[in-house]
């Protein structure tokens, strides 16, 4: 490890530490006028941003792909910060960041609170889109409002300072984790940049101008020497990661057989509070019915834009599909799974060891697929069909970070057994709990009953959405984003705690979103949409200042799509 006291951001560090307390005792309404500065911030470096990841990533500018960069990385910021700064207002004004009639306890006696949508223009943009927070077994009504925002009851607080490692994979991860530090848990932060992605600091910068101006955020970027003074450095009190499992281990135990003697004692070196988002090999649960053309099409694209977005290298990626062994339409699904795939625009591999893991995946099943045109530096589209239930190989325990996703089928009599099955499976054979999501057509969500509401309560991850991406949890803002609870550090998995967490909710067991089967006009998402990019503009716009007028023109557009 490096010397603590010998580095050149040693003094940035010690001008937060100086400053720690000063933001923690800050006056709410002062707080505000950073997140509005922020979120001016993001609108104003939005184009400049996106131009930048699109050369990085070998995006055409002006295609539908580019739609990504702005959804992901601008949109998202100036969402997440815009009500993040309604829930302190509220606070401000003595009230709690939810409201009364949002609170509903269920049968079995668990407190569930409704997060989206947060507006007239979320229920007009989300049409039959809902999303629910279900608490911890401690949380009841009558307690929910201490489980909310405790930082801001807190009597003279000291203040810490938290390090951010940032991902490298998607734009507003660094800043949203840098949100949470700041508005939620009341810390000054430094951000280290991914070497994958350093080139949004200009970006970055400009968005948190003020507060760096004023002592209470810095950045910093350079490899894992930097990382590591960082990570030991004594003024240094918390650290969150967006990333892996190993990079976990190595901050908290050490490397090489040194660290994996010290995980097996659970002897840490690094004992500091440790939060982590780290992935997931995210199931999609496909419950069997009987679909329309239409309908399999929708759920084929959908399935497919799982995968394809950012060419794969997402948290929350399809990984797994589970099908019903014997649901008539298997076949069917499957063959426009692959329709779709081979018509989405192929990507160019960005992100370090793509091609390695690619491989390591595709050679260790024989059955393996390559899907899609081969362009240079890309990576076809692998789909692995197949796979026994019982695999022992990488594609239920490994997350493959790229292009690739695996299919397995489940006994069940009928749909309700099959569900059952699929549960138990995903809860005991695929690795972390970050998010999930479940397939099922009206029809036989009408037929299960109270069945698919248990099994959604009985799968074991942070999120699980129901009929689209659980991505979709990440981009709304005010739905907690993070593992299920309950991991120990000697077994991370997902990782610790939530972020993007608007309403300041504590003690949150899961995220559970609802949409309906098929979505017209086409989700702008979509890898299929051909205007996406028309609507991801106005959305900056949109998010930046919510008012109903602007809804009519990206309306047009996602008509076009």
């Amino acid at each position: 490890m490096s010397d603590a006291s010998a580095h050149p951001i040693d003094a940035q560090l010690g001008i937060l530490h100086a400053n720690r307390t000063a933001w923690a005792r800050l006056p709410i309404t002062r707080k505000i006028e950073y997140l509005d500065a922020f979120i001016a911030g993001t609108a104003a470096a939005a184009d400049a941003q996106v131009d930048a990841a699109c050369a990085a990533k070998s995006i055409v500018r002006g295609s539908p792909q580019e739609s990504e960069e702005y959804f992901a990385g601008p949109v998202v910021q100036i969402r997440t910060a815009r009500l993040i700064a309604d829930s302190l207002r509220r606070i401000a004004d003595g009230k709690s960041t939810y409201e009364a009639d949002a609170v509903r306890v269920n049968a079995d006696g668990h407190t569930w609170v409704k997060v989206f949508p947060t507006s007239r223009i979320d229920a007009l943009s989300f049409t039959g889109f809902t999303a629910h927070v279900r608490m911890q077994d401690h949380v009841t009504p009558s307690n929910l409002a201490a489980q909310t925002a405790s930082f801001y009851s807190e009597d003279n607080p000291v203040g810490a300072v938290a390090l951010v490692l940032g991902a490298g994979n998607v734009a507003s991860i660094g800043p949203l984790d840098v949100l949470q530090k700041l508005f939620v848990e009341g810390q000054v932060c430094i951000l280290k940049y991914n070497p994958v992605n350093a080139y949004l600091a200009p970006f970055i910068e400009r968005a948190f101008g003020d507060l760096i101006r004023d002592g209470f955020v810095r950045t910093a970027a350079g490899g894992v020497e930097l990382g590591q003074h960082l990570c030991t450095h004594p003024l240094i009190e918390e650290i969150h990661i967006t990333g892996s499992d190993r990079t976990h281990d190595a901050i908290v135990y050490g490397v090489g057989a040194e660290g994996a003697a010290n995980k097996a004692a659970d002897t840490p070196i690094n004992a500091r509070r440790l939060t982590s988002e780290l992935g997931n090999v995210s199931p999609v649960i496909v419950v069997p019915g009987v679909w329309t053309a239409k309908e399999l099409r929708f759920q084929a694209e959908h399935v497919a834009t799982q995968l394809a977005n950012n060419g794969g290298f997402n948290c929350n990626a399809c990984r797994v599909i589970i099908l019903h062994a014997d649901w008539p339409q298997r076949r069917a699904f499957m063959d426009a799974l692959r329709a779709v795939l081979s018509a989405a625009p192929a990507r160019v591999a960005y992100y370090p060891g793509a091609a390695d893991r690619y491989a390591h995946f595709l050679d260790a099943y024989p059955q393996s697929e390559k899907i899609g045109p081969q362009i240079e530096g890309g990576l076809p589209w692998g789909l692995i069909p197949d796979v026994p239930a019982d695999d022992t190989g990488p594609a239920f325990s490994e997350e493959s970070f790229c292009g690739v996703a695996a299919q397995t089928a489940l006994p069940g009599a009928d749909a309700d057994e099959f569900l059952r099955n699929a549960v138990a499976f995903c809860n005991d054979r695929l690795w972390g709990t970050l998010s999930a999501s479940l397939i099922v057509d009206p029809r036989t969500s009408a037929h299960l009953g109270d069945a698919l509401d248990a099994a959604i309560e009985a799968l074991r991850y942070g999120t699980v959405v129901v009929n689209h991406w659980a991505a979709l949890a990440y981009a709304f803002g005010s739905t907690p984003w993070g593992a299920a609870p309950g991991h120990v550090r000697t077994d991370i998995q997902s990782g610790v705690g939530v972020v993007h967490n608007a309403y300041l909710l504590e003690s949150v067991e899961k995220t559970v979103i609802r949409g309906p089967f098929t979505v017209s006009p086409k989700p702008p998402w979509f890898v299929t949409h051909k205007t996406s990019h028309r609507i991801a503009r106005k959305m900056v716009a949109l998010e930046q200042k919510p008012t109903l007028w602007r809804l009519p023109g990206i309306i047009a557009d996602a008509l076009r799509g």
